[in-house]
């Protein structure tokens, strides 16, 4: 079984800072690209950034300059740390990343339960 557990959420105020942490967890042969996406009430799930295997990284435009992913791949893990918070930043933040189990053939594609981010203006 494998699974990501997220962590790190909370209530900031606008100009504030936090940091996600996504740990990967179970029989877990490679994980190819990990990323945090987020979603608003009423919007659709949007893709935040992404960090590949060899810390290739890559943003969303409104996130550009003030948050930094990064992975620590000896601990099977994904952080974001996100600076200079706006209230439009207020969503759920899922982690995702792309798994390849002991026995398994190819990546699958897991996510992690989501954790709230609200910021306050």
């Amino acid at each position: 079984q494998v699974q990501l557990v997220e962590s790190g959420g909370g209530l900031v105020q606008a100009g504030g800072s936090l940091r996600l942490s996504c740990a990967a967890s179970g029989r877990i042969f490679s994980i190819n690209t990990m990323g945090w996406y987020r979603q608003a009430p009423g919007k659709q799930r949007e893709l935040v950034a992404t960090v590949t295997s060899s810390s290739s990284t890559s943003y969303a435009d409104s996130v550009k300059g003030r948050f930094t992913i990064s992975r620590d791949n000896a601990k099977n893990t994904v952080y974001l740390q996100m600076n200079s918070l706006k209230p439009e930043d207020t969503a759920v933040y899922y982690c995702n990343a792309g798994l390849r189990y002991y026995g398994g053939g190819t990546y699958y594609s897991y996510w992690g339960q989501g954790t709230q981010v609200t910021v306050s203006s």
